[in-house]
């Protein structure tokens, strides 16, 4: 079956980093873009263009942009974009404007189109709603953007289901050990 994107994050950037699964189990890590092809499918899902020989490139960038987003889904710190502000203002430096109203840019290639994206998430977006999923081993990052703001897994239909799951066979089953 070939791959199939999973677009949960609420922005491209956060999607990005989401290719990465189980990425706090190093036991299950499984990189989604890991193949020329999966990243050109990973692009066309999310309307971006031009993967070609982009790959090595796209992966740093996308362990960059993690570096520099996951201490503000936790509690952000002055410095923790640092990292990201070279990549950032040199994609900017080559970008081109769409017009003038509103006024956007567009990359250069792939990879600046993505630290523009990180750019724009860490800008325009309510960061008080960046949140990493509560699956010990998920990792996966989303914008919370439901009314209460009481969004706790990547996926209900995934690691929800797994946490409800494990509840569930803790009450009928106290004092056993947890199902991973």
């Amino acid at each position: 079956m070939a791959y199939q994107p999973e677009l949960i994050g609420g922005h491209v950037a956060l999607d990005l980093l989401n290719t990465i699964s189980w990425r706090l189990d190093p036991s299950r890590t499984i990189d989604r873009i890991a193949t020329p092809e999966a990243l050109a499918i990973w692009c066309a899902a999310v309307g971006l263009s031009g993967s070609d020989g982009q790959l090595e490139r796209v992966v740093a960038v996308r362990e960059v942009v993690y570096g520099a987003v996951l201490p503000i889904a936790r509690e952000m710190k002055a410095g923790d974009l640092a990292e990201l502000q070279r990549p950032l203002v040199g994609a900017l430096e080559r970008a081109t404007p769409t017009g003038a109203r509103p006024l956007d840019w567009v990359g250069a290639d792939l990879v600046d189109e993505l630290v523009m994206a990180a750019g724009r998430l860490v800008e325009r977006e309510d960061l008080g709603r960046l949140r990493e999923c509560q699956d010990s081993g998920c990792g996966w990052l989303f914008l919370d953007r439901s009314k209460n703001g009481s969004r706790r897994w990547c996926s209900s239909g995934d690691c929800g289901n797994r946490a409800r799951a494990r509840r569930h066979y803790q009450r009928l089953h106290p004092g056993t050990g947890v199902l991973s």
